[in-house]
């Protein structure tokens, strides 16, 4: 893919303007203030921006610049902003192999995570192992060595707090680059995602629940119909159930999303989940999927997404990107 080369300063209100053969310099604009957004998994308030609103606005492409980044920032580990708007300085590759588990699609450049992270997958995948048929985890992705938006596929996965799990036991741990970039995860999924298929075992459920135990966790996105299986099948205290989400998609994987780290700054934590279980909610996911109900006519039409561009982005990212 293109590489491209930011030349930028150690002011965080500096933003990036491209030039003509595609390097970039900085041009000075006035940092903008905090703001409340509401995103696919959320609300969140989100830190003051490189340049908000209030200032001459970059057109760089945020993925642009973090997508070439093929290595982490040697900085001090720190996550910035939220999890679909920020970055991550001195992350922490995930080993491609260890006792248990295997990191899944190489290519892709997205096996690094904050460190806390990286220790929650060794802790979970050691939990995995213990379950029968399971000798540990498939890792997919977690995020890009310096975060930020990503040049294909997720919106979030910009903090290196959040985790894609397949839900293919991982029977082997000796897959070679190769046999990773084409092997696929089992689909979990019937009739649109409203039940299990004959694939979840309680296996299945007993690593979610793991997953969710882990006081680390902020939430865990799955289909619904899995959702309402380990509602149906819990036993006893149910109190981790709630960080189980229904989501659309997230039937070949499991998306687990860590709290910001104890005691940093700059960091800003999801709202948590309702109180409760959460059970009806997704029961209700599951109705709306048989019998959808019909459209509403004076809804307005969805806008376009718009590519997040630097200016965009805390002011944090610019020396993340800055760094060496």
């Amino acid at each position: 893919r293109s590489r491209v080369h930011p030349v930028v300063s150690l002011s965080p209100c500096r933003l990036l303007r491209p030039l003509s053969h595609g390097a970039f310099v900085l041009t000075l604009a006035p940092c903008g203030g905090p703001e409340t957004e509401t995103g696919i998994y959320g609300t969140t308030t989100v830190l003051p921006t490189i340049g908000a609103s209030c200032g001459a606005l970059s057109n760089v492409m945020a993925k642009r610049l973090f997508g070439a980044k093929s290595f982490a920032s040697p900085q001090s580990p720190a996550a910035y902003g939220s999890y679909a708007k920020g970055c991550l300085a001195g992350a922490e590759q995930l080993a491609e192999t260890g006792p248990t588990w295997q990191a899944m699609r190489l290519s892709r450049n997205r096996n690094w995570g904050h460190p806390v992270t990286i220790d929650y997958i060794k802790d979970l995948s050691a939990k995995a192992a213990q379950q029968p048929g399971w000798n540990g985890l498939y890792i997919g992705d977690i995020s890009q060595p310096r975060g930020g938006p990503m040049l294909t596929g997720h919106r979030s996965h910009q903090l290196g707090l959040d985790i894609d799990i397949w839900m293919l036991p991982a029977n082997r741990l000796n897959l070679t680059a190769a046999e990773r970039e084409s092997i696929s995860s089992i689909s979990m999924r019937r009739d649109r995602g409203a039940y299990v298929n004959s694939s979840w075992t309680k296996q299945h459920h007993e690593i979610l629940k793991a997953a969710a135990n882990d006081p680390r966790v902020a939430r865990i996105f799955v289909f619904p119909g899995a959702k309402v299986q380990m509602c149906d099948d819990a036993k006893g205290d149910r109190a981790w159930l709630r960080k189980i989400r229904p989501w659309w998609g997230h039937h070949y994987h499991f998306h687990v999303r860590l709290n910001c780290p104890d005691g940093t700054t700059g960091c800003v934590n999801q709202d948590p989940p309702p109180k409760g279980d959460g059970c009806d909610d997704a029961r209700q996911w599951v109705q709306d999927i048989l019998f959808p109900p019909p459209p509403d006519p004076n809804a307005p039409k969805p806008k376009p997404r718009r590519e997040l561009q630097m200016t965009d982005l805390p002011q944090q990212c610019v020396a993340v990107l800055q760094s060496p």
